[in-house]
Formats: structure tokens, C-alpha cells, sequence
């Protein structure tokens, strides 16, 4: 019987010495179609190295936390394919660093904090 393994090697999907889907997992900083969202919805939500907090952005500069774009996928697909302004068309994904806002940062939809701030020592 022979085994069939799949694995993902920087970002793309292999199966057998022979890649499968190039960009299967990986972070895109634009988004402009449904398979960059979904590529960079596998990648996960922290960036490698460093490991810092991503967030998605939208058409109207609002910031959406991994959780709710995969909870609310079905509209904001919708709104990439049409290209539709209504406040769930992602454009972007991009890195939340601590402390680059004094308050923080935090998701438009359901209010969870993206990124805490940094504490600054005096």
C-alpha cells in the first residue's frame, strides 16, 4: 500500500515531492480575492518570526480580529468577490504590534483586544 503524505513546506501544500497548491498557508499583507484571505486565514493569526498579533483591515480602515472574519467568512467573501463597501471587505492583513498605540488596538466587530499595550517604565 503506498502512503500518500502532505505537508506544508513555506506556505505551500506537497504531497509526495510534488507541490499540490503553492501559498496554501501563508500571510498576505494585501488581500485582493478570496484565496489570499483564506491562505492567510490558514497561516493563522501571529506572524513568524516574532510571533506578533495579526489583524485583517477593511475598505473603510476598520480593524477585524481573525475570530470574527472566520464567524462572519460567508459576508466578507461576498464583499471581496463584489467588491462591495459595506464594512466587511478586507483588503488587508497586517501586524498589530504591543504598544504602538497608546490605548490599543481593537477589533471593529466584537470589541476583543488585538494587541495590549506596552507598559512604558519611566
Amino acid at each position: 500500500m503506498n502512503r500518500l503524505n502532505t505537508i506544508i513546506i513555506e506556505g505551500s501544500l506537497w504531497r509526495d515531492s510534488t507541490i499540490i497548491r503553492q501559498d496554501y498557508a501563508r500571510h498576505h499583507r494585501d488581500i485582493t480575492n478570496s484565496l489570499q484571505l483564506r491562505s492567510t486565514l490558514r497561516a493563522g493569526e501571529y506572524a513568524w518570526p516574532g510571533g506578533y498579533q495579526l489583524a485583517f483591515i477593511t475598505s473603510d480602515g476598520a480593524l477585524l480580529c481573525f475570530d470574527c472574519v472566520r464567524k462572519e467568512l460567508r459576508n466578507v467573501l461576498d464583499s471581496i468577490r463584489t467588491e462591495c463597501d459595506d464594512g466587511w471587505r478586507v483588503v488587508a492583513c497586517d501586524i498589530r504590534y504591543d504598544g504602538e498605540l497608546e490605548c490599543g488596538d481593537y477589533c471593529d466587530h466584537c470589541s476583543k483586544q488585538l494587541a495590549e499595550p506596552m507598559e512604558v517604565q519611566s
